[in-house]
């Protein structure tokens, strides 16, 4: 009688994991960060089709890095997790935080007892009410569930040790300008041997104001003339 294959536990999550983030770190990254007037976030991004940003819900953004096909699963079932929860209680009842925990939940389910664990990382960001800032959040979800409640800027991706160090030394102090910190994203996401144009770059943001919807994309207008100063 053969006995049955046995890894221990310890052994099979450090394979899952060394999996995720080799399959993560074969993809784009990307850069989130609080401005005077809001949250943006860029990403690098040759397609004009597949989209690594996108609006949840009224004041919500999502971002993902890795697996295209992974993370955009996750994209549509958070709206309709939004939907179905503003439609059932109230619009306002709608935040980041519970959002980024359904996210983890399920992150750690597929990791824990699914043999192949998604290759994704995800960002969930919340502009508040604030005029001031007050109320804005930034959610950075691993691939096993881990939650990581961000403060003022945060980067997801494959190189995130090297894009963070270039881009803390060229990000502003706060307050900043939405245009110094694109800038300082751009610079931390090229490295010193390469220039990314507008065309090959995708950023939005959550923009302050007293209107319902805060997403609003940059056209690659908008980042030419950015990037030209």
């Amino acid at each position: 009688m053969t006995m049955p294959f046995y890894a221990p536990p310890e052994q099979m999550m450090k394979d899952k994991a060394d999996y995720a983030r080799k399959g993560i770190a074969r993809g784009r990254s990307l850069v989130a960060f609080r401005y005077r007037g809001g949250i943006a976030i860029v990403a690098e991004n040759t397609s004009s089709t597949l989209r690594k940003v996108s609006e949840i819900y009224d004041r919500i953004a999502f971002a993902g890095v890795g697996r295209y096909n992974e993370f955009d699963q996750l994209r549509i079932a958070g709206v309709r997790h939004a939907d179905l929860k503003g439609f059932s209680f109230s619009r306002e009842d709608v935040d980041a935080r519970s959002l980024a925990n359904a996210y983890a939940q399920s992150l750690g389910h597929v990791f824990t007892h699914e043999l192949k664990p998604m290759e994704v990382e995800i960002l969930v960001a919340e502009i508040g009410l604030d005029t001031n800032g007050g109320g804005d959040q930034l959610f950075h979800i691993l691939y096993d569930g881990t939650v990581a409640d961000e403060d003022d800027w945060v980067v997801l991706g494959g190189e995130t040790e090297e894009i963070s160090e270039r881009f803390e030394e060229a990000l502003p102090a706060a307050p900043r300008s939405l245009a110094d910190g694109v800038r300082a994203a751009v610079g931390a996401l090229a490295g010193p041997e390469r220039t990314l144009s507008a065309e090959s770059l995708e950023a939005a943001v959550l923009e302050r104001g007293n209107h319902r919807r805060a997403f609003r994309r940059l056209t690659d207008e908008e980042l030419s003339t950015i990037l030209a100063v």
